[in-house]
């Protein structure tokens, strides 16, 4: 695999009011994000809101960004379901778009076992010809060390996405695995340690918003230079701490639309504030534009403004 390193946002799904796939701003959203060069885009994870799609939405999202992109940039597609016939499916599509890898939660819902773990990677992996990337998150199931380093093992399976509080894991990972295993932090809270423990990059929420901070952050880290890390950090974590008094993706959408990015809105059963509540949200944020540094961050510098 050649690595994509570096900053990578994952990207936010935009939907109109009634939930439907916003193409125009899926089109906005891509031009801001290649605007602040970040490394990469990571489509339909988390943060896209891809288990509140169909597949075939799943699909026309990855679709749309390719076409926006037009090559500038590699981008990965989270594919994962429960069902290993539908991810091999959606993996399959998104090699087809040119998805530079696939990635996956393991399957969940049912409590599954290493052994059905392994057959859902294995499948997987033998099924499209570009990387295979798995995604360790408290939401879907965290794979505990022993199982990350089995489905390590596996061909064509080449890097993880880290989304969990035990980074420790990630410089055994490192130290077993070697230098070609891609290892991505997932935390956006602690990106500085994911990246201080050997991370080749970073994918996260808050890279929509704060790509420009984030970028700054990776930066530091190849200098080495822990305490513009820490200043970039701290700031950073005031957003996201104060972001997640709140349902974290009708909130980063909401940031957005404030400095003038249309991420539309967030699907059902997630909600969608009156202009009351959102004035009050923006109230809560105004107090980290005062923080040292802040005026030097897009999102903190930029006039807010309500559409």
């Amino acid at each position: 695999m050649q690595k994509i390193t570096g900053v990578i946002p994952a990207m936010v799904t935009p939907f109109d009011r009634e939930g439907n796939i916003d193409a125009k701003a899926i089109h906005d959203i891509v031009e801001f994000l290649v605007a602040q060069k970040v490394d990469g885009l990571y489509l339909t994870g988390s943060t896209g809101e891809g288990f509140l799609m169909s597949p075939e939405e799943r699909k026309a999202v990855v679709e749309l960004t390719a076409e926006a992109l037009n090559g500038r940039m590699p981008f990965i597609v989270h594919a994962g379901a429960i069902g290993t016939k539908v991810t091999i499916d959606l993996a399959q599509h998104a090699a087809c778009c040119g998805a530079a890898a696939v990635s996956s939660v393991p399957p969940f819902y049912w409590k599954f076992g290493p052994d059905n773990i392994e057959k859902y990677y294995r499948e997987i992996a033998e099924s499209v010809d570009v990387p295979v990337i798995m995604y360790n998150i408290a939401l879907a199931g965290v794979m505990d060390f022993s199982t990350i380093r089995r489905m390590a093992e596996i061909p064509n399976v080449q890097g993880i996405k880290y989304t969990a509080p035990t980074q420790f894991e990630m410089l055994e990972l490192r130290e077993q695995l070697g230098p070609d295993f891609v290892i991505y932090s997932g935390s956006d809270e602690m990106a500085m340690s994911g990246l201080g423990y050997g991370a080749d990059g970073i994918i996260g929420t808050f890279y929509n918003i704060l790509p420009d901070l984030y970028l700054d952050l990776y930066q530091a880290s190849l200098r080495k230079d822990l305490d513009a890390m820490l200043d970039k950090q701290r700031i950073a974590n005031q957003v996201i701490l104060t972001c997640l008094k709140h349902e974290m993706i009708p909130t980063v959408k909401a940031m957005m639309r404030w400095i003038g990015i249309d991420a539309g809105y967030a699907r059902s059963p997630f909600r969608q504030f009156t202009r009351e509540e959102e004035l009050a949200l923006m109230e809560e944020f105004r107090p980290i534009r005062d923080l040292p540094g802040a005026e030097k961050v897009l999102f903190l510098s930029k006039e807010w403004t309500l559409t």
